[in-house]
């Protein structure tokens, strides 16, 4: 995986729903369950998303919280 691409996803912001204006890295893992299950949105918002859900889902997040912008 490109290191540049998942920093940009972590550092996304999410642009609509109960978690609008959170960093994509700060979404709880339920909510990103709950995308699995109903299908990400398209595109790179959705390719992002489904990012995050494997690396929250396989307990990565200490390894990517470095690439977290302050």
């Amino acid at each position: 995986m490109n290191p540049e691409v998942v920093k940009a996803a972590v550092n996304q912001t999410m642009p609509f729903g109960k978690y609008a204006g959170r960093k994509l890295f700060h979404l709880p893992e339920p909510y990103l369950v709950w995308f699995h299950g109903q299908g990400f949105p398209p595109g790179k918002l959705g390719e992002q998303l489904a990012l995050l859900y494997e690396i929250k889902l396989n307990g990565l997040e200490s390894v990517v919280a470095p690439l977290l912008d302050d």
